[in-house]
């Protein structure tokens, strides 16, 4: 008799704040078997996962390729043969210059069900949390994403490119930050066209410079920017000194290593710090006791708790 296959779920992570991962990936993650990851997925998403679930770290690195794509693909058929509950977890949303497509349609061909559940791509989120939006009335009624990695970039119609109106965002060009530039002005765009670029967008490690367009790739690289990165020509650009939010946040650049047991630091994620948490000792409640302490605690006029845990072994 035939085993019955499993199914993938293409889900995308988010741009990089565990905070962006949407509802529905959420739960899928919680209920996985076999979950299969990108480099740039924030590991507090992982967190999400059951602990007995098998975590694969099928990351690329620019330049270097730990795992190749025809891998993935059959890591994520034999996974689902196994009759598996599988989550591919990638940056940004699937379809997005993920190569989710890639990965859909192997597994389509092969008789095993997927579904795609969309992530926020960095193109938006990335430059929202620089204070930068991709449209705004009065500025431009448009956007435009690219891949600007140089094999991509070599074969783009940049004449047409430069012509267009609406904000440009390229993702995955740091290294051709230059060609990019310089194509863009040479085939007619306004050298002094307001643009930004943005590492590690939308977590505590992000960077953003902002320049002309002639001048962008000089600072950048000047800033040591690096990868991952999005980088945006257009006017609203300029918005950027009204709508610069995140990285004014007092916290902002912290990293505070936490050594507790808990694991959920609201206040100071909201006041922009990075929070790793790192426990250095482990509660295990003995339930025995506990309830010998709960028949003893009937017979008393008053009850003092000497912490949180102590309340958690009772309620629990």
């Amino acid at each position: 008799m035939m085993k019955m296959a499993g199914k993938v779920y293409l889900v995308g992570a988010g741009p990089g704040d565990a905070g962006l991962l949407t509802l529905r990936g959420k739960e899928l993650l919680k209920k996985a078997d076999v979950v299969l990851y990108d480099r740039l997925v924030n590991p507090e998403i992982l967190k999400f996962a059951r602990e007995d679930a098998e975590l694969i770290d099928v990351g690329k690195s620019p330049g270097e390729i730990p795992v190749p794509q025809d891998e993935i693909n059959k890591l994520l058929f034999e996974k689902a043969r196994e009759n598996r509950f599988v989550v591919r977890l990638k940056g940004g949303d699937p379809f997005v210059f993920g190569r989710g497509s890639e990965e859909a349609l192997y597994l389509a061909e092969r008789k095993i069900p997927v579904e795609i559940v969309p992530g926020i791509t960095s193109a938006v989120a990335v430059p929202a949390y620089a204070g930068v939006p991709v449209t705004c009335r009065g500025f431009c009624s448009s956007f435009h994403v690219f891949a600007g990695s140089e094999y991509v970039a070599d074969k783009f119609d940049w004449k047409c490119i430069s012509k267009l109106e609406g904000t440009l965002v390229f993702l995955m060009g740091v290294k051709n930050i230059d060609y990019i530039a310089k194509n863009l002005i040479e085939n007619g765009k306004n050298p002094l066209t307001p643009s930004a670029i943005t590492m590690w967008g939308t977590t505590g490690m992000q960077k953003t410079v902002v320049s002309n367009l002639a001048k962008i790739a000089e600072k950048a690289q000047n800033a040591g920017i690096e990868n991952p990165a999005v980088l945006v020509v257009g006017e609203t650009v300029s918005l950027r000194k009204y709508l610069n939010w995140f990285e004014k946040k007092p916290f902002f650049g912290k990293r505070i290593l936490f050594t507790g047991s808990g694991d959920d630091f609201p206040l100071l994620k909201e006041l922009g710090a990075q929070v790793i948490s790192c426990p250095t000792i482990k509660i295990v409640f003995d339930f025995e006791e506990s309830q010998k302490a709960l028949d003893k605690m009937m017979d008393s006029d008053l009850v003092i708790f000497s912490s949180p845990n102590a309340v958690k072994s009772i309620v629990s």
